[in-house]
Parts: structure tokens; C-alpha cells; sequence
């Protein structure tokens, strides 16, 4: 069966040969450098990947015969606030410093915290018309190149962070989820603001990719390890009119399926988020509360498909490669029955993971 008559089926909820594979088929499905170059090891790789493809080493991919592959990115405008501070600092368009800790760039300052309206008024947002020149021609350059020359799932990274994650990146997550409650005109004069950007690039983005595309990813955080970030009826009234319309503004341009990430437990969450347009949940982090896979399953299975799911949090770090084996076995047989599954991480793999329990993830089928 072909890769993408394979995920064709799986989002008719059809059965398939086997679930698809992702790897990197997504920034939200990839893994820490280093465990990328240990994998190549021991799958007894050496030097450097050649080939066209450079968002992951070709050659693992091929190796596991993985369904999926990545274009596009986060797009940052040229100029305005974005600035160098040092090696190991800097600050993006939107003005939110990031020092580097030596795994990640952690925010040390939230430009707009303690702000008023009128602050949002005056601040200097990203301008959408300055996407570096050349960008999404090369983009659409490596989507027509996969989609037309090879038989893979093409992806495209969605090219705007989520309105909630910048809220909290922007004022910082005290400051903004209080906002949320006690003051929500601030929330949505906020909300409007990230939307007409959010649109302004969609129009340039998918314009000009949606043709070449199969499947488009989406990323905003609602979970936290024991339940959602903020109640339904909070997300309902200020994050989910935003969301859908977002995700009615992209589809108008592609066919592409629609994938959100949402880390943790979000279960009061999906039925609301399926009805506004999700096609594909990731990454069903199965050790948040309430995120079992057969309860998800016969809630939601129905209407939506099941992206990730094998636990990173103790399963790939911790275990042996036949639990890995039997964990993935029972995962598909719950999520994977009459379609609706992909098989990838339950996020990104982190340095510490053994590759032989990455190796066992996809050759346990």
C-alpha cells in the first residue's frame, strides 16, 4: 500500500496494512540532535546524509520506510524587534527574549507583561508583509519537488504560533491566564490583533503551498500533566472562535488534513476542538490524566485520528526494547483499529533515549 493511500484511509477511518510512520514528518514528531546522530550509529551510518532532503537524515527515514515529509517553518518577518543579544540570547519578532540553558531557549523576559490596551496599540507586532524575499519560493520548491517526484505524506509546518502560546510567551502565563478571567477585553483585543497576522499569512503561506500539501500541523499548548490549562468554558468563549477561524482561513486555500498539538491532558477539550475544524490530535501523551487510549478511542475515534501516543516520558527513556515492542503492539490495536492512527512519539525524543527503543518503536510491526 502506498504512503499516501495508507493515510488517505486512515482519515476515512478505513483499515490499512499498517499505520503510518511518522518521524520528522513534523517539528512536533522529531528528536534532540544528538539522539539523531546515535541512531545513525547504530543503524551503522557514518558521515554525513546526502540527498535533497535536509529536515531529518534521509537515510533513518528510509530505513523504517517512514510515510512522512516536512516543508515550511515557523515564518519570522524581517526586521522590527528581532535582534542578536549573544551567542546564547536573543529576542524574536514579537519581542520575547530567550536565553539558551543548554537544552532549550528559555524565556527570560515577556515584553508585554503588565500591559494595558493601549500598550497593544502602540507595540511594534511583526509586520507580515516583510517575509524574507525568497522564502516561500523555496518553499513551494520543495513541496512541488515531494509532492510531484516522490510518493510521500507531504507536511507543512503551520507558519504562525498559536494565539493562547503567545499570549503567555508575550506577558507570561500568570500574567496572561489571569487576563483570561478578570480581564477579557484585553484577551481579545489581543486575540484580534494575533488573528489579522495569523490571516495575513495564511493568505501568503498556503497561497502558495496548498496544492503541494497532504497534511498541515497547528500548535498550541492547552494541557498541563493533570488537566487543561484553562476550563472549557473559558477556551470555548475566547480561544475557540479564534482557532476556527484560523482553521477555516487555511482550508479555503488546501485540501490538506488539519493537525493540532496540544501537549497534556486535554480531554474536556477535544470534543470542542473537533468541532471546529481539527482533523488529527497530537501527541496523546498517554501518562497526562484521562489521555488513555482506549477511552479516547471510543469517545472521539469516530470523528477524529490519533497522531503519537508512544510514551516518552518513561516508555522510550526507561524501558526495554520488547516493552517498547508491546506497548506499540497494544497502542495500535486500540487506537489503529478501523484506521484513524499514526504511529509517532508522544513528542519530541529527547537525548536520553535509547536508540535501540527508537529503532523498536517502528520495527515493532
Amino acid at each position: 500500500m502506498g504512503y499516501r493511500e495508507r493515510f488517505a484511509k486512515v482519515l476515512a477511518h478505513e483499515e490499512v496494512d499498517r499505520p503510518p510512520f511518522d518521524l520528522a514528518g513534523t517539528s512536533l514528531s522529531a528528536m534532540h540532535p544528538a539522539a539523531e546522530a546515535r541512531l545513525a550509529e547504530y543503524l551503522g551510518f557514518s558521515g554525513s546524509p546526502n540527498g535533497r532532503y535536509d529536515k531529518f537524515d534521509e537515510r533513518i527515514l528510509k530505513y523504517f520506510d517512514i510515510d512522512f515529509r516536512r516543508v515550511g517553518d515557523i515564518i519570522e518577518p524581517e526586521g522590527g524587534l528581532a535582534q542578536k543579544i549573544s551567542p546564547v540570547e536573543h529576542i524574536d519578532v514579537w519581542g520575547v527574549r530567550r536565553r539558551f540553558d543548554g537544552r532549550y531557549w528559555t524565556i527570560v523576559k515577556h515584553p508585554l507583561q503588565g500591559a494595558s490596551r493601549e500598550d497593544l496599540r502602540k507595540y511594534p507586532w511583526p509586520d507580515p508583509e516583510r517575509i524574507p524575499p525568497g522564502l516561500i519560493d523555496k518553499y513551494v520548491e520543495e513541496a512541488r519537488y515531494l509532492f510531484e517526484e516522490t510518493d510521500y505524506v507531504v507536511c507543512a509546518e503551520h507558519p504562525v504560533y498559536g494565539v493562547l502560546e503567545l499570549g503567555c510567551w508575550m506577558c507570561g502565563y500568570d500574567d496572561f491566564l489571569m487576563r483570561l478571567v478578570l480581564d477579557p477585553a484585553f484577551v481579545r483585543e489581543f486575540f484580534d490583533i494575533i488573528l489579522s497576522y495569523q490571516k495575513k499569512v495564511i493568505d501568503i503561506y498556503y497561497g502558495a503551498l496548498g496544492p503541494y500539501i497532504h497534511l498541515t500541523t497547528s500548535g498550541d499548548d492547552f494541557g498541563m500533566q493533570t488537566g487543561p490549562m484553562i476550563s472549557p468554558a473559558v477556551f470555548q468563549e475566547l480561544v475557540s472562535p479564534y482557532m476556527a477561524e484560523r482553521i477555516a482561513h487555511t482550508k479555503q486555500y488546501t485540501q490538506a488534513a488539519y493537525l493540532h498539538h496540544t501537549c497534556g491532558s486535554v480531554v474536556p477539550l477535544i470534543s470542542e476542538l473537533i468541532n471546529i475544524g481539527i482533523d488529527i490530535l497530537n501527541p496523546i501523551q498517554p501518562k497526562a490524566a484521562g489521555m488513555v487510549p482506549e477511552n479516547l478511542k471510543e469517545q472521539f475515534g469516530g470523528s477524529l485520528c490519533f497522531h503519537g501516543g508512544v510514551d516518552t516520558q518513561e516508555l522510550l527513556r526507561l524501558g526495554k526494547p520488547d516493552e517498547v515492542k508491546a506497548a506499540v503492539r497494544k497502542l495500535v490495536e486500540t487506537l489503529g483499529a478501523s484506521g484513524g492512527y499514526i504511529l509517532a512519539p508522544a513528542h519530541n525524543i529527547q537525548e536520553d533515549v535509547p536508540p535501540e527503543n527508537i529503532a523498536a518503536m517502528y520495527q515493532a510491526l
